[in-house]
């Protein structure tokens, strides 16, 4: 494996066009795994150089065909500075044990750093929500929460799930004092503006908004 200073990608990027996008970081990104390039030296600039966190994250996933090996990868580089850093990786984990990345997100939603909470919701906005024996145990990982990517992704997960399993989130927002409606509400505005949730469903959610709005 080519091991790959932080200098030398620095170098790679400098030769982009200027005002690069990021088609133009992906072709280089995709010209990194082609050549099996070891990009770790950049872990300890991510945060502090966002234009090295997709690099360094998709660079190195791409090689893991795993996808347990992936939540590890993840799980061992919570290195998060906004919303966008922690969605990035969702299409990452779509193919993961659901049990295994359900363990990961039950610690995740605990935790001090509000963009590992997120991340602990983000990873099921996909094919891992999309089994009707799963509802429950994601439901299980809602809590009340303060800040507001976290109350977001919360909301965007619920949407989700509307779409997917529309009784199970229904019967979730109908019970009243599960959340807060900093959340629900959020939750419902996301189910209303989708255009996968019928006319008719989403005519039933907003009827729900009155008496949630009403535990405030």
């Amino acid at each position: 494996m080519k091991k790959l200073t932080k200098k030398e990608v620095l170098a790679d990027i400098a030769a982009l066009p200027e005002n690069y996008k990021t088609r133009h970081v992906d072709a280089l990104i995709k010209r990194y795994v082609k050549e099996g390039c070891d990009v770790s030296d950049l872990r300890d600039s991510v945060l502090s150089e966002q234009r090295l966190h997709r690099i360094y994250y998709y660079t190195s996933l791409k090689q893991l065909h795993d996808p347990s090996q992936r939540l590890r990868f993840i799980d061992e580089n919570l290195l998060f500075s906004d919303w966008w850093h922690t969605d990035q990786l969702i299409n990452f984990v779509s193919k993961a044990d659901f049990n295994e990345a359900l363990s990961y997100a039950k610690r995740y939603v605990e935790d001090e750093d509000p963009f590992v909470r997120r991340w602990g919701y983000v990873m099921f906005i996909s094919k891992l929500c999309r089994d009707r024996g799963r509802v429950g145990s994601i439901f299980s990982l809602m809590k009340n929460d303060d800040e507001y990517y976290v109350q977001m992704a919360q909301a965007w997960l619920i949407a989700e799930l509307a779409v997917f399993h529309s009784e199970e989130a229904y019967e979730f927002l109908s019970n009243e004092g599960t959340l807060r409606y900093s959340i629900t509400g959020k939750a419902i505005q996301k189910i209303c503006d989708s255009f996968r949730v019928s006319a008719e469903d989403k005519q039933r959610f907003r009827a729900l908004r009155p008496a949630l709005k009403a535990q405030e």
